[in-house]
């Protein structure tokens, strides 16, 4: 197998091992004496309420927020497509609507949550005293900080009114089950979404501090909520989590063991560095590079052939006039880093298939990379100081375009470092 074929092949066994009709129908809960309710939000909750759908033995309402163009049919769960990064209207009724319908359930009854990465954006309801225009601002701005993911939705966690826990004192006193698809470092159940289903430990200091750790300008009634003891969320030990449980039934690493077995049938040592590698895209690529010289010249860590994988949420501080993208700015900084070195190939891409704002899921490298840019009339370093690594690959043929996969665990990076020809330590 050529090494961007195998590369190709490894992505989509990490995405097929986290789509929700694979990984659904063994956390189902029982069903109760009431009703059924499904909510939900996020990039694969569409895709995920109709795995519930098709598996679940009895009557069933709901309604379910997701990304345009990831929905899929369902014939009981109402569908409702909004945007994302950037939250619009379409998303705050919809958020809206969710906390009318839940708040009318009952103790015999049980609401199932389908939650996963995106759905902080595009259930966008703001607290009361704040606008959409002001949440929208906000997000603009840490989308551009290189705030990473938990910073992200600390903040927003404090200027909702259904996120961090929210949702959870809302469907109270109805059984509470949420089912989670983690696209976050740690999979930590109160960053994936903004947890709205889950307690939070953050506070409006928290937030504060953030905001002022990456110099983000807040309208001076945005502040003053911050500030004020109104905008705290539900904290662990809150009554309203009592009849609540957390499930997540897909996970970063199980998909970068999904990838592994494919690199190990394909005749490579494989080594999972991480599932939750954080940092600045262009600094996690002058690492990776690192460990790709070490292994190229002494055989160390790892002996060459050899496959490294790695999963997390990278950020970039997008100062240039291009569009950002972790997955594209990672690969654009890992190739300038390699320079041309024989025998390695990779490929970074967000497994929901969106890298950025770009409808692209990532991109690849291979040895000549440098090179066929520079036949363009196109200068890799300069491409990375203007964050325009999207501009790069689009104009090489080398984007990794998957169209909505309908499921998100985060970004997936893989490294192919071919044996050493010329006898170095890699052999």
């Amino acid at each position: 197998m050529k090494p961007g074929e195998l590369l190709r092949s490894m992505l989509d066994a990490a995405v097929d091992a986290a789509l929700p009709e694979r990984v659904i129908g063994a956390h189902l809960p029982e069903p109760p004496e009431g009703a059924t309710f499904v909510i939900g939000m996020g990039k694969a909750s569409a895709a995920m309420a109709r795995a519930l759908e098709e598996r679940w033995p009895g009557e069933l309402d709901g309604l379910v927020i997701t990304r345009y163009g990831h929905a899929v049919p369902c014939e009981r769960i109402e569908i409702v497509e909004a945007a994302h990064p950037v939250p619009d209207e379409a998303g705050q009724a919809a958020a809206a609507r969710i906390l009318e319908m839940v708040a009318e359930l009952g103790a015999d009854d049980l609401v199932i949550a389908l939650i996963s990465g995106g759905g902080s954006s595009l259930s966008a309801l703001p607290a009361a005293g704040l606008t959409l225009a002001d949440k929208q601002d906000v997000n603009r701005a840490l989308l551009r900080s290189g705030a990473n993911i938990s910073e992200m939705n600390c903040v927003r966690k404090h200027l909702s009114a259904i996120k961090g826990g929210r949702l959870a004192a809302a469907v109270a006193p109805a059984r509470l089950v949420t089912l989670m698809i983690s696209d976050v470092p740690g999979d930590d159940p109160a960053v994936i979404a903004s947890g709205p289903t889950v307690p939070d430990p953050t506070t409006r200091a928290d937030a504060l501090a953030i905001v002022e750790k990456y110099g983000i300008g807040l309208a001076g009634h945005v502040r003053a909520h911050l500030e004020s003891d109104g905008c705290e969320t539900p904290k662990p030990g809150d009554a309203a989590f009592e009849r609540t449980e957390n499930i997540m039934i897909a996970t970063p690493q199980s998909s970068l063991e999904a990838a592994a077995r494919i690199a190990e049938a394909a005749g490579y040592r494989t080594h999972i560095l991480g599932d939750s590698i954080e940092g600045e895209a262009r600094d996690v690529a002058r690492v990776m590079a690192g460990i790709v010289k070490q292994v190229r010249k002494y055989g160390q860590p790892f002996k060459a052939p050899c496959v490294l994988l790695s999963g997390g949420e990278c950020t970039v501080t997008v100062r240039g006039t291009g569009c950002g993208g972790r997955n594209v700015e990672f690969l654009n900084a890992l190739a300038v880093e390699l320079d041309g070195m024989e025998g390695v190939f990779a490929l970074a891409a967000d497994t929901d298939g969106v890298d950025g704002g770009a409808e692209v899921a990532g991109a690849v490298i291979a040895p000549d990379t440098l090179a066929r840019a520079e036949a363009k009339g196109l200068n890799a370093k300069k491409v990375l100081a203007d964050n325009d690594g999207h501009g790069l690959f689009a104009a090489l043929g080398d984007q990794v375009v998957t169209g909505a996969t309908l499921t998100n665990v985060n970004d997936f990076r893989a490294i192919i470092i071919e044996r050493d020809r010329t006898g170095g330590g890699g052999a």
